[in-house]
């Protein structure tokens, strides 16, 4: 089989950084308008719609060149320049960021998706850390990104290719879809239950001091346990699986559970596998679990609950911190010790209430499970994949 190779220069029709700090100032930014792509924004091939910034239409007039549309790919200029997106529809018009490059390809040459994937593999991956520039924040600029090399079969076989792994892509965001829902409906019935106060039996329930009756005003040091984290030196952290799992954050915006691909070999704080991770540091306040037992860092606090009611206090935490930064102090950035999460006051029901929405909600966080194993089953058959069909060692 005798693919082309060429330069992503050489199918690109333009390769250009977003608008810099002289064209686009932090004054000229709304609360609505056309969305910026920023590389936080830019999270396992797709971009979240969720904590965008925005301009207004005169910004996004004078701009215009700065704008995507669907079929462009995206790479980080700064910070992880692997994160790579592929603009669809639903961000048509938004404007790249000044830590993005913006890509738009020869569609009569290649196909968008096809180079997408193909940026977005392993090796490709490697090849810009290594090229990229500057050792406390890596960067890559237009000739950097032009000049990688790339294999180019046929228009069809491109497709094929492309279509093979967007099925895997399908999947995924299907049962990513699913744990959404799955997470609202429950976090709906913490609200109905315990916000709303239309819990089973509360036709018949007095309220008493602004409560219902046998409910308690109570910190969060009274219901539940917390393991602050610490994190070991650096000389300690492989990728050999040596040690266990370490974590400094929550991982990946929306994510069910933490991935373990960081280990350390000195065990420092532990948490449990079904510990609640709850982040210190900003952002303040986001909450994942973990499946197995792991080394946590600064960042982070393990939580368990003292009655083993560990979905309760999941959608109880959620409910309160249902955004980043609630709460936290600190000049540079936020942040809340130890002191001031066990001081966190909740109102807490009646224990065979509790045991109610827990016993309901366990079985919803269940199927949340199930589909996160999904997810990270096709995912990794999709990675395997990539390369061997990128490499033509699979055919089509």
């Amino acid at each position: 089989m005798s693919w082309e190779t060429v330069k992503l220069g050489d199918i690109a029709t333009c390769i250009q950084p977003g608008p810099f700090g002289s064209q686009l100032h932090n004054s000229d930014y709304s609360e609505s308008g056309t969305p910026i792509i920023m590389p936080k924004d830019m999270i396992d091939g797709k971009i979240s719609h969720s904590n965008l910034i925005f301009v207004g239409e005169e910004h996004t007039k004078r701009l215009c060149r700065h704008q995507v549309h669907a079929g462009n790919l995206m790479v980080a200029r700064k910070g992880d320049v692997r994160k790579c997106v592929f603009i669809t529809e639903n961000e048509e018009g938004w404007m790249t960021g000044s830590d993005c490059l913006k890509v738009a390809l020869n569609e009569g040459t290649c196909y968008p998706r096809f180079i997408y994937y193909q940026l977005r593999s392993p090796f490709i991956g490697r090849w810009l850390e290594k090229i990229s520039i500057g050792a406390t924040m890596p960067s890559i600029n237009t000739g950097l990104l032009s000049s990688i090399e790339l294999v180019l079969p046929t228009l069809k076989e491109q497709k094929q290719i492309a279509d093979i792994l967007s099925a895997y892509d399908a999947l995924i965001e299907n049962n990513q879809k699913q744990i959404k829902l799955l997470e609202e409906a429950a976090q709906r019935l913490y609200k109905e239950w315990f916000v709303n106060l239309r819990f089973p039996g509360h036709e018949n329930t007095k309220i008493v001091d602004g409560v219902p009756e046998g409910w308690e005003r109570k910190r969060l040091v009274d219901i539940a346990d917390v393991v602050m984290g610490q994190s070991p030196k650096s000389e300690f952290y492989n990728q050999e699986k040596k040690g266990l799992p370490f974590h400094q954050g929550v991982g990946s915006y929306g994510s069910r559970f933490v991935v373990d691909d960081v280990y350390s070999s000195s065990v420092t704080r532990i948490a449990e596998a079904g510990s609640i991770l709850f982040s210190v540091r900003a952002p303040v306040g986001r909450l994942n679990f973990t499946k197995n037992k792991i080394i946590i860092g600064r960042g982070l606090a393990a939580i368990n609950h003292k009655e083993k009611c560990q979905s309760f206090l999941f959608y109880m935490l959620k409910e309160q911190f249902f955004k980043d930064d609630i709460l936290g102090n600190g000049s540079i950035f936020a942040s809340i010790s130890k002191d001031e999460l066990l001081n966190q006051k909740f109102v807490i029901p009646h224990d065979k209430l509790m045991r109610k929405f827990d016993v309901i909600v366990s079985e919803i966080d269940c199927k949340i499970a199930c589909a996160d194993n999904q997810i990270q089953l096709l995912t990794q058959a999709r990675d395997r994949l990539l390369p061997k069909l990128m490499s033509g060692e699979v055919e089509v």
